[in-house]
């Protein structure tokens, strides 16, 4: 498949300085993309066992299990979807979906309809998320693409812990629902209206790259994009299933580490700050890791990233007091943001222009079904073993991905 024929206006130019402007909007609207799940990592989990009174961790964790596959299936197309349909419009049926969202989590009469807002919130963040990292690698070009993923990340995972952190003071406050859900209200409307009314498409900027590169003997069907990425290439394959395990702890993080404090004493408002450290050390510190890895190279960030999260689960379990609590949830978020952009930009230096919407969204589609492989198989452990086990298998599993990364890929960024 190529690329839809595109007139090129002459003064389209790759890089930051040349597309602030379309650049700082987008980090704009990734921002609410990332604040439309903040508005559901400290309340949400509460609200199945104390409204709904739902006894099983796993059945509590089911509406996360929704969201990471629907979002998973989201991300696999979205990049067929940019090149065939344009990037902008993919953005804006992503915002479209999601507009329901916290409308259905405020009137929500049982857990089902949870489950399904969180069918609708995979599909909007799938489509969203996908699109605002497509749409910032082709306005900079090769040469930035650490700092541009890290910049991205940085706005939607500190909206995430931002939210994550007001949403907890708020149910302190006036409970549960439906005051802390207005956040989400406030941000699917102005995430919708900022897409539709200002956002510009990004695919001239994909051809003016293509056209200084040899074209190569590479796969152009979907079906050959998919077993590259996730197979066939060794620098692909890793990336994939580092991403995996990267977000099944986190959709373990998200489901257990609430139900756990709870179990331990904590009142919502200091479980809330527990689940805002770590999204927010995770969000700031990529703007930081994202251009170091354009000076450094990616692995090292990578495969030490892995292992700082793994250590960051396991003092987690095994610590008995807030301050342990607290240092695992800044070592689990400074892993994350050593792993996070590095993935992405390994993944597009590993991709031709021509085909990088699609490889990404291929990796994506692992990474992030890696939300509903953690929080099932969390949920069933803690059911049988507890939450400390859980939260250890889950520690141990990272610190094997991040070696077999160590092993299976090769240093992606050539000119560090």
């Amino acid at each position: 498949m190529t690329l839809p024929a595109i007139r090129e206006p002459s003064s389209v130019k790759l890089g930051l300085k040349e597309n602030w402007q379309q650049f700082s909007l987008l980090l704009l609207i990734n921002a609410f993309v990332g604040g439309m799940v903040g508005i559901e990592r400290t309340v949400v989990p509460l609200i199945g066992a104390n409204e709904f009174h739902i006894q099983s961790t796993a059945l509590i964790t089911s509406f996360i299990i929704s969201f990471g596959v629907v979002k998973a299936l989201a991300n696999l197309v979205s990049g067929q979807l940019a090149d065939s349909w344009g990037r902008k419009r993919v953005l804006v049926v992503g915002w479209l979906v999601g507009l329901p969202v916290p409308f259905m989590i405020v009137a929500a009469p049982n857990w089902e309809w949870v489950i399904a807002a969180n069918v609708l919130l995979g599909l909007s963040q799938g489509f969203a998320w996908s699109m605002t990292v497509v749409m910032k690698v082709d306005l900079v070009g090769p040469k930035g693409r650490g700092l541009a993923v890290g910049l991205n990340e940085f706005a939607g995972y500190l909206a995430v812990g931002l939210t994550a952190f007001l949403t907890g003071y708020l149910a302190s406050r006036y409970g549960l629902r439906p005051v802390p859900i207005y956040v989400g209200i406030a941000y699917a409307l102005a995430g919708t209206l900022l897409s539709i009314l200002l956002v510009r498409d990004t695919r001239q900027h994909v051809r003016v790259e293509a056209g200084g590169m040899s074209k190569e003997a590479s796969p152009f069907s979907f079906r050959e994009v998919f077993m590259l990425t996730s197979f066939k290439n060794r620098n692909l394959f890793a990336a994939s299933q580092a991403g995996l395990v990267n977000n099944l702890n986190d959709g373990m993080s998200w489901g257990i580490f609430p139900l756990f404090f709870t179990t331990l004493g904590l009142g919502i408002e200091r479980i809330g700050l527990l689940k805002a450290v770590y999204p927010i050390v995770w969000g700031v510190g990529q703007v930081v890791t994202g251009p170091l890895s354009d000076r450094w190279g990616r692995k090292g960030l990578i495969v030490g990233g892995m292992w700082v999260q793994a250590a960051g689960l396991l003092i987690t379990a095994l610590g008995g007091q807030f301050a342990w609590w607290l240092l695992g949830s800044l070592l689990l978020g400074a892993g994350t943001a050593m792993v996070y952009p590095c993935l992405i930009a390994a993944v597009s230096d590993a991709s031709h222009p021509t085909w990088r919407a699609r490889s990404l969204s291929v990796y994506r589609f692992w990474r992030d079904l890696g939300y509903a492989i953690g929080a099932l198989s969390a949920g069933l452990i803690a059911d049988r073993f507890g939450f400390s086990a859980a939260i250890v298998s889950i520690g141990i599993l990272t610190f094997l991905s991040g070696t077999v990364y160590w092993w299976a890929a090769e240093e992606t960024n050539k000119s560090s």
